[in-house]
This record gives C-alpha cells, structure tokens and sequence, in this order.
C-alpha cells in the first residue's frame, strides 16, 4: 500500500473540488493501492470560536462584494465541472474549524475518517450547515456510526485541541502554505484541486512501479 496524505480545511472549496476528483479517479480504479489519511489545516486559525458572518468575511477578505465575486467565480466553474455540488445560497456562516479537524482526527482512530470527511463537506457546502457547532459534529459523528455522547463530551473539552494545532504548524514548517495538498509515499507533494484523468495516471504510475518491484 501507498501513504496518500490529505492536509485540507473542510470549509475549503478547493478542498471539496479536490476530493470529488480524487474520488472519481479511484472509482475508476478500485484495486488503487492509496492508503488514505486527512490531516488538519486551518484557513482561517485566527476565526472567532463562534465562526462570522460569511458575507462580512468573504467581503473583508477580499475587499468588497466585487472582489468576493471575482474571487468565487473559478470555484464556481471548477465545482460545476467536477460535479462538486456547493450551494452558496445555504451558506450562511463562516466557523472556526478546530472542532471539525478535532472530530475527523478522533474519526480516524475509529476508520471512520472517510466517512466524517464526505459528511463534513455535505455538511457546510450542500446543507449550509454551522460545522464548528457541537451539536452539528455529534450528529455527524453520529451518522458517521461513532459515538455521539463521547464526541459531545470530548468536544466540551479541550482535548486534543493542541495536537491539531501543533500538526497545522508542522504542515506550514513543511511549506505548506494552501490546501488541498496532497502528499504521495510521503515524498511528492501535490498541491491543489487536481482533475480526475491526473490522479488516474498518478495511480496506474505507482501500481507499475509496485508491479515492477514485485516481479
């Protein structure tokens, strides 16, 4: 098996368009040799706990409605041709996402990291819903077949809220500076939402040379 690394944010667009791609390549190749682990990165590691208003944080961001626009416009496109379904109509708050990387960290002791990963981004881009309310984790952790008692209480404390942050820093050390960023056999970096028919070369590369080595 092959170590694919997934440092990404789950309010990042990007992010969303990347693993929809990502997912149409190993769809398309089952026996894919990807052992696949999420790693935490925030976009935002200064957001209030309570998470702002998206308008007023897209328009201060990138100075004004027009800008926000203009920035938004590939993300638009990108999502429409990848089939990532975004419906900005629904999106009404901007969180803080310490508590989602917590929960997909706690997700992934229990092999259900996948799983909170693809709900987290249902989540917030299709159902519009607030991912740093605890309410909205635990009933993702719920649905997600983990339990949601532990993870209502886990998220009341401040567990493993220094790990994260700690694993974000040592990403940035490393020269990661945007998400999603994808990292292969822990030796190629890959940055960015990468199309399908990339990801399905990458994939037929590493199993011929696994084969090769085998035989």
């Amino acid at each position: 098996m092959v170590k694919l690394d997934i440092i990404s944010d789950p309010i990042c667009p990007w992010c969303y368009i990347g693993k929809t791609n990502l997912d149409k390549a190993l769809a398309e190749i089952p026996d894919h040799p990807f052992t696949i682990e999420w790693h935490p990165f925030q976009l935002n590691p200064d957001m209030p706990a309570e998470g702002m208003d998206r308008r007023a944080y897209l328009e201060g961001k990138f100075g004004g409605k027009e800008g926000a626009i203009k920035a938004y416009a590939p993300v638009v496109e990108h999502a429409e041709k990848s089939g990532a379904h975004i419906n900005f109509e629904a999106i009404k708050k901007t969180p803080n996402t310490i508590d989602a990387h917590r929960l997909i960290h706690w997700a992934g002791i229990e092999q259900r990291q996948l799983f909170v990963v693809d709900l987290l981004f249902k989540a917030y881009f299709v159902d519009g819903r607030d991912i740093g309310d605890h309410e909205v984790l635990a009933d993702i952790a719920d649905t997600a077949e983990m339990d949601a008692a532990m993870v209502t209480k886990l998220l009341a404390s401040d567990a493993d809220v220094d790990d994260i942050r700690a694993r974000d820093k040592h990403s940035r050390e490393m020269g990661v500076n945007s998400v999603p960023t994808f990292i292969v056999a822990n030796q190629h970096a890959i940055p960015g939402a990468q199309p399908p028919d990339m990801w399905v070369q990458v994939i037929k590369d590493i199993m011929g040379q696994l084969a090769a080595t085998e035989g």
